[in-house]
């Protein structure tokens, strides 16, 4: 008893749906697919190139660098996201573009650590430790200048090393 979608009237198509839903349990996933209409997926992925490449680099700042306050990748990300107009094919080399930019400039350099020092403050409720010029930093700051260097120096040799 098998009947081709033409012999089943247009009513019967609505009807038969139905029937089939009825014994489904409702779901999110299934709501916004319904909403989306037939097909709206197809071929393509919901997730924009962009947001495809900051989770790229997400995971490799996640993996490969070394973070004891826990917020330089978060705070790196967010300059970086600014560069990936560029070349979303290729976010890692977005990535040490934006490192190698940092690393040339000091003000650059400043500015990212200070960054990082206000969210790290952030986070945890703190009082951010900030470097001044011409002072030693506070012995419990989690990124200075030096330190921060150093991590985006290493980053950036796995980087133009290909280290995945």
């Amino acid at each position: 008893m098998t009947e081709s979608r033409e012999s089943i009237p247009a009513g019967g198509d609505a009807d038969h749906e139905r029937e089939i839903r009825a014994d489904r349990k409702f779901s999110l996933g299934e709501a916004i697919g319904r909403m989306a209409g037939a097909g709206a997926l197809k071929g393509e992925s919901p997730i924009t190139r962009q947001r495809q490449a900051e989770l790229t680099i997400q995971d490799y700042l996640c993996r490969r660098m070394t973070d004891p306050g826990g917020v330089l990748g978060g705070v790196l990300l967010r300059h970086v996201a600014d560069y990936l107009f560029r070349n979303y094919d290729h976010p890692l080399a977005v990535l040490g573009e934006c490192i190698r930019l940092i690393l040339g400039s000091e003000d650059l350099l400043r500015d990212l650590v200070r960054e990082a020092d206000m969210e790290w403050g952030r986070a945890l409720g703190e009082r951010p430790y900030f470097e001044k010029p011409g002072r030693p930093s506070h012995p419990d700051d989690q990124y200075t200048i030096e330190s921060v260097r150093i991590t985006l120096s290493h980053l950036v040799e796995r980087v133009a090393g290909g280290e995945a």
